[in-house]
C-alpha cells in the first residue's frame, strides 16, 4: 500500500508535466523546426515517413514483436520492480548501440536511427505486457503508440495526446478502424524533430560515440518514465 501511495504521488507530478503549457524556449524551438521543415523537400519528408510507417505498422498489424510470457505478480510493487529491471536492460543495450554506432560515422551513425526506434517499440511491447495488457489487442497496440509520442513529442502535441489518454476506456469507442487514419506524418514529423538536434551530435567525429552512450540512454529513461505513468493512469485509479 505504502509503495502503491508513492507511486501514484510521482505519477500525479508526471501528469502536470504533461498537461503543462510549452515554455518560451520549447515555443521558440519548434518554432525553427518548422522553419527547417519547410526547407527540406516534400520527397524527404515523404521518404522519411515511409519508413516510420512501415515500422509503426507492425505495431497496429500482425507484429512479430516477440514478448515475455504473462507473469503473476505477487504486489504492485515486485511487478514495477520488473518492469524497471526491463526498463534498465534496455537502457544499457541502446547506449552501448549508440555508441558502436556513434563511433562509426555518418553512415552507421543514420543507420541508429531505425535500430533505436525498433528497440523502443519492442520495450514498450514489454512493458504492456508485464502490466498485464494484452498486446495482440489493435487498441492496446494503439495506447502503445500513444505512449510512444508522450515521450518524444513538442510539448503542444504530447498535451493533446495525453488528453486523450486520460480517460482511456471512453477513447476507445472512437479510435481509427483502419490504419490509414493514422496520422503518420504528424507522428513521423514530431519523432524526428525531438530527436534532431542531440542525435545530428552522434554523427559528428570524434564525439560521436560519445554522444551517442549518452542521448540513447536517455532517451530509453524517458520512454520509461512515460510507459510507467501511462499504465498506472489505468491501473491506479
Amino acid at each position: 500500500m505504502l509503495y502503491e501511495l508513492q507511486a501514484r504521488a510521482e505519477m500525479e507530478s508526471w501528469k502536470v508535466r504533461m498537461r503543462k503549457a510549452p515554455g518560451v524556449m520549447q515555443r521558440l524551438s519548434k518554432t525553427l523546426q518548422v522553419r527547417i521543415n519547410r526547407i527540406i523537400p516534400e520527397k524527404v519528408h515523404n521518404a522519411i515517413t515511409v519508413t516510420i510507417k512501415q515500422m509503426v505498422r507492425g505495431v497496429l498489424y500482425g507484429s512479430s514483436y516477440t514478448v515475455p510470457d504473462k507473469q503473476e505478480y505477487p504486489s504492485f510493487a515486485d511487478m514495477e520492480t520488473a518492469v524497471r529491471k526491463r526498463v534498465d536492460f534496455y537502457k544499457h543495450t541502446a547506449a552501448a548501440e549508440g555508441g558502436v554506432t556513434g563511433a562509426g560515422g555518418i553512415l552507421l551513425g543514420l543507420a541508429d536511427f531505425p535500430i533505436l526506434l525498433s528497440m523502443k517499440l519492442k520495450l514498450l511491447f514489454d512493458i504492456a505486457t508485464m502490466y498485464g495488457y494484452n498486446v495482440k489487442d489493435y487498441r492496446e497496440r494503439l495506447y502503445i503508440l500513444h505512449i510512444f509520442q508522450l515521450a518524444f513529442s513538442s510539448q503542444d502535441h504530447r498535451r493533446r495526446v495525453f488528453a486523450r489518454m486520460e480517460d482511456w476506456d471512453l477513447q476507445v469507442a472512437a479510435l481509427p478502424e483502419q490504419e490509414e487514419s493514422f496520422d503518420w506524418r504528424t507522428f513521423q514529423q514530431e519523432y524526428r524533430d525531438y530527436l534532431d538536434i542531440a542525435k545530428m551530435a552522434q554523427l559528428m567525429p570524434v564525439i560521436g560515440a560519445a554522444v551517442g552512450v549518452v542521448v540513447n540512454y536517455r532517451l530509453v529513461t524517458k520512454l520509461g518514465e512515460a510507459a510507467m505513468n501511462a499504465y498506472r493512469m489505468r491501473l491506479l485509479r
